[in-house]
């Protein structure tokens, strides 16, 4: 029987829509069954941490045959919910803000902008890529219109936690954050930072030590 989901590794959690879109791939190529050895070259990642991975909800694969690509899909379609859309609220329409709208999250997956919000927009809101962006004197109203429970900060970082303020009292869930602040938030609310500048730097030194290690 698989573990509750409550007790599945983060490091587990965050890979598995990344097995969803590899397997949507093979499925889409006309594979019915593939190997661990198979997902791993595919995905880079080490075939004993797929495997200690999909352990985690039970017998996903037969030894001998592998995983099964549509019951694979079928189940991360349904452990992911991504039968089920979810909508999404921006805040902080700059080059950033604006090409998260010119993208949008419905192409590819479950989830999509549906509101905006941004000083230099008006209160009754004007489109932009064909989302309704308003003035942040409007948050409180349209984000419990809508009945959001996750946003996008694409905003400066000095008027992050001051949102993340007001996003607390109204109850949002989730805050998927692009500025360098480490918002200080409840438990009960689920912050996960992009700081790209840090990811930028971590790069960089791992390509400098990748230089080092192979002149040794």
């Amino acid at each position: 029987m698989a573990e509750e989901t409550s007790k599945i590794p983060q490091a587990t959690s965050k890979r598995l829509p990344l097995y969803y879109r590899f397997l949507q791939n093979f499925a889409n190529a006309g594979k019915k069954r593939i190997s661990s050895s198979e997902l791993s070259e595919a995905m880079k990642i080490d075939a004993a941490t797929i495997r200690r991975d999909f352990s985690h909800f039970g017998a996903l694969g037969r030894k001998g045959y592998g995983y099964d690509v549509d019951h694979l899909l079928t189940f991360f379609r349904q452990t992911l919910d991504q039968d089920e859309e979810t909508d999404v609220a921006l805040i902080g329409v700059g080059s950033l803000g604006n090409a998260f709208l010119k993208y949008n999250f419905q192409k590819n997956h479950n989830t999509r902008i549906v509101v905006a919000f941004d000083p230099k927009a008006p209160n009754d809101g004007k489109p932009i890529s064909n989302i309704p962006v308003y003035h942040p004197d409007m948050i409180e109203e349209k984000i419990k219109e809508l009945n959001i429970n996750l946003v996008i900060f694409t905003l400066p970082s000095k008027a992050a936690q001051e949102m993340a303020d007001r996003l607390v009292k109204i109850g949002v869930k989730g805050i998927l954050n692009f500025t360098p602040v480490r918002l200080s938030v409840p438990d009960w609310m689920r912050v996960h930072t992009i700081d790209l500048s840090v990811e930028l730097q971590t790069l960089i030194y791992f390509i400098k030590n990748d230089v080092k290690d192979s002149q040794l």
